[in-house]
């Protein structure tokens, strides 16, 4: 590989040393200048965020689920990644999924819909997963046909207490246990991913579950800590702080719910 040095005395007729070339303080100081010029364009270059980093403009993003009286959701058709923006180059968050813990089909929220430069659409999900309260984007291709239901659930954990609204219209409610002080039921926006009926109902978790998006501060819990909404054999127990983190409901009143709560329903506790 050849030199400054020797480029120069190719050009020159002379090696590059002063007893030989008059000039030869000259144009080693023009070759300093030269690669300093040269490095500062390189860390230029290197400082400066590509164009493609910008964030995308998300202003007409639309709006899929006010998480009230309509709320889309669907199941997933890939394993994509989840990533933090509507961009291939994105950071990923997680994987859809296609099970639940329990072995039911997995569930994503669909929060908005916006469609890239290139006419790629993307949506927006609610994930389950930890830590709770997790959004990002997927490829609409990546999702099955959407369902859409009208119900919500609310609990109040101040009031052990939970209703189920139907287009805004309170259609069912009850006293209920929460998670106890060491292990409160948390607080956010979750939603209902599976619905399970016991093979026992005078069991612990009486004759219907609910899976939650929801995961409680017991990681080691079996299912991973899944917020669950159950019956129970300890009646006397609600209203009141019993649980490990699940919302216990009277066996009378789960069997009320499973007939009005479907698959996909938010889910607010505050």
């Amino acid at each position: 590989m050849r030199s400054a040095g020797d480029l120069f005395h190719g050009l020159s007729g002379a090696p590059l040393t002063e007893g030989r070339h008059p000039r030869a303080g000259t144009i080693r100081a023009g070759i300093c200048v030269l690669l300093a010029l040269q490095a500062w364009v390189a860390v230029g270059l290197t400082l400066a965020p590509p164009a493609s980093a910008a964030p995308p403009d998300l202003s007409d993003a639309v709006r899929l689920s006010d998480e009230r009286t309509e709320t889309l959701w669907a199941n997933p058709a890939l394993n994509a990644p989840i990533r933090e923006l509507p961009k291939p180059n994105s950071s990923p968050i997680a994987s859809l999924h296609h099970y639940t813990e329990d072995g039911f089909p997995e569930v994503y929220l669909l929060l908005r819909r916006w469609t890239d430069p290139e006419a790629q659409v993307w949506l927006e999900v609610r994930i389950p997963m930890r830590p709770n309260g997790r959004t990002g984007w997927v490829p609409a291709s990546a999702l099955d046909p959407e369902h859409v239901v009208t119900t919500r659930l609310v609990v109040s954990r101040r009031h052990p207490r939970a209703a189920l609204f139907r287009s805004g219209q309170r259609i069912w409610s009850s006293p209920v246990g929460i998670g106890k002080p060491n292990a409160p039921t948390p607080a956010g926006r979750f939603w209902i991913r599976e619905r399970i009926e016991a093979e026992d109902p005078r069991g612990s978790y009486g004759p219907f579950a609910f899976g939650t998006s929801a995961y409680s501060r017991l990681s080691d819990w079996p299912g991973g800590g899944v917020v669950g909404i159950h019956g129970t054999n300890q009646p006397d127990l609600i209203p009141g702080r019993p649980s490990h983190g699940c919302i216990r409901v009277p066996n009378g009143a789960i069997r009320k719910l499973a007939r009005l709560m479907p698959i996909g329903t938010p889910v607010l506790i505050r």
